[in-house]
């Protein structure tokens, strides 16, 4: 298979800047710039940058305002500014030379273990995978995957059954196997055809191309803005424990209410209806601030913290109603979107 596919490559590969030669800064360069990004735009920004940086030397030199304009219109602009810092570790602690080892490559700024597959296979003709997008297509149809891609878990069986594939020529197969991906196993219409590898696909006989690469579909987040009602006695604070069922059950936490940014109401006026409702208590508001998010499997929240104090310590079993310590108050199973809001908390309690 390796050999059907290098030899079609031979005949068939675009022909690219950075494909003229192996020189590592040049294959990085455009391994960056072709995260997220089509090829037919990367090619003149590709030449801009070489021309303007022809070595590591000169990026580590480099100004980021100036790379920044050369990268604009690209996006994702944490790349550019990793770019100068990696070249500058290249340069200072590699003496200029782009280590082989795939280890060392990604402890660099902005180099994972795509890029570092790459530039090790590409550029040094190491048998190292270099897994994107396009080879896990490519590897899930010829082999009828079912693990879905974008789980960790199954990373190191796509990886294997690439290298499976690696018999020679690491450098050219590599790029035969994103070219293969790019032009011939697309998405969405599969030029099964024109592909070296059909007769050996498992998915082209069993007309299921279109089956594969398997994704699990990420849950979509959705955005809330919650209410805390802080309520301080002295040095004691009121804790709830929250219900046995739903989001944070059986943990210890503040009493907490969903705001509606479309009500008449202010947020302090919904805590505190909240407070009146659920424990009929009324302690006397202070005043609210911005607290900090937290982020769950399918809810982000926005925090905002409402401050109230009272000198009655009310007692409550349905919700069950504590006054701890602030001192004390790791000592209470507290999720970790208001165990981060402790500091803040804190803080605030020493004014009050």
């Amino acid at each position: 298979m390796s050999k059907e596919l290098l030899s079609w490559y031979d005949n068939n590969k675009r022909s690219l800047p950075w494909r003229r030669d192996k020189d590592p800064y040049k294959i990085w360069i455009s391994e960056i710039m072709l995260q997220q990004t089509q090829v037919t735009t990367v090619i003149d920004y590709f030449n801009r940058f070489i021309s303007r940086y022809p070595t590591v030397e000169a990026l580590a030199n480099g100004t980021e305002e100036d790379v920044f304009k050369l990268w604009e219109g690209l996006g994702y602009y944490s790349r550019a500014k990793n770019l100068i810092r990696c070249a500058y570790q290249i340069v200072n602690e590699h003496k200029g030379v782009f280590p082989k080892d795939v280890e060392a490559l990604k402890q660099l700024p902005g180099i994972g273990p795509y890029t570092a597959g790459a530039i090790a296979s590409i550029a040094f003709d190491l048998p190292e995978p270099a897994v994107d997008g396009n080879v896990l297509r490519v590897i899930s149809r010829l082999n009828c995957l079912s693990e879905p891609i974008n789980e960790n878990k199954h990373q190191m069986l796509y990886k294997q059954k690439t290298i499976e594939l690696m018999s020679e020529r690491p450098s050219d197969f590599t790029q035969a196997m994103m070219e293969l991906g790019a032009m011939i196993c697309t998405p969405k219409s599969p030029r099964c055809s024109n592909c070296p590898l059909s007769e050996r696909c498992c998915s082209f006989k069993q007309q299921t191309q279109l089956n594969y690469p398997v994704k699990i579909k990420k849950i979509k987040q959705r955005e809330e803005r919650v209410g805390l009602a802080i309520v301080v006695s002295g040095q004691d604070v009121m804790l709830i424990k929250h219900e046995t069922t739903g989001l944070l059950a059986n943990l210890w936490g503040f009493p907490r209410t969903t705001l509606d940014d479309l009500s008449k109401l202010p947020f302090e006026k919904q805590v505190q209806n909240h407070l009146e409702q659920e424990l009929d208590f009324k302690p006397e508001f202070s005043h609210c601030m911005v607290g900090k998010p937290h982020v769950f499997t399918h809810i982000k929240w926005q925090t905002i913290l409402c401050f109230f104090h009272t000198d009655v310590k009310i007692s409550s079993e349905i919700p069950k109603v504590e006054w701890v310590n602030l001192s004390d108050i790791d000592l209470k199973a507290l999720p970790t979107a208001l165990k981060k809001q402790l500091n803040i908390i804190s803080k605030e309690i020493e004014e009050i």
